[in-house]
């Protein structure tokens, strides 16, 4: 059984290389293109290539590979392109800091039931609805800010 079932794959599967013939391609007198197995008489026809083409580069890939044509028709543009590229970069390093830093001062404040602040030179203890509020608002800002 196992046998069949071999062979009848293998037969199946040179079969499709089997079965691809030669294609040929030709215009007739009224400019129709046609495409059959085997070449007209009397006309000029030319041989299709039938074998599969290779697959195209990713977006990723194809972006890296050639410049953009709005790129290279319009440096200033460009120019442009790469401050706000840098702008949005040094925003989302902003961001990431004051994350961290958030982070840190709601970890402090569960942490840390006597927590100390300065007011007008003067330091204080933080009552206990104070800190609760700062730590309210503290994961408000990070669930409202942070990823």
């Amino acid at each position: 059984m196992r046998r069949m079932i071999i062979t009848s794959s293998l037969l199946l599967a040179m079969s499709a290389t089997a079965m691809a013939s030669q294609v040929y391609k030709w215009v007739d007198e009224k400019g129709v293109t046609h495409f059959s197995a085997q070449p007209p008489q009397g006309q000029q026809a030319t041989s299709v290539n039938t074998a599969t083409p290779q697959p195209k580069p990713a977006p990723a890939e194809a972006s890296k590979a050639a410049p953009t044509f709005e790129s290279i028709a319009d440096p200033e543009q460009a120019a442009i392109d790469e401050k706000v590229k840098q702008e949005v970069v040094a925003k989302e390093a902003e961001r990431k800091k004051y994350c961290a830093d958030v982070r840190t001062n709601l970890a402090q404040l569960e942490n840390n039931p006597r927590v100390r602040v300065e007011v007008d030179g003067e330091i204080r203890r933080l009552s206990e609805e104070e800190r609760q509020a700062r730590i309210t608002e503290a994961q408000k800002s990070i669930s409202d800010n942070c990823k």
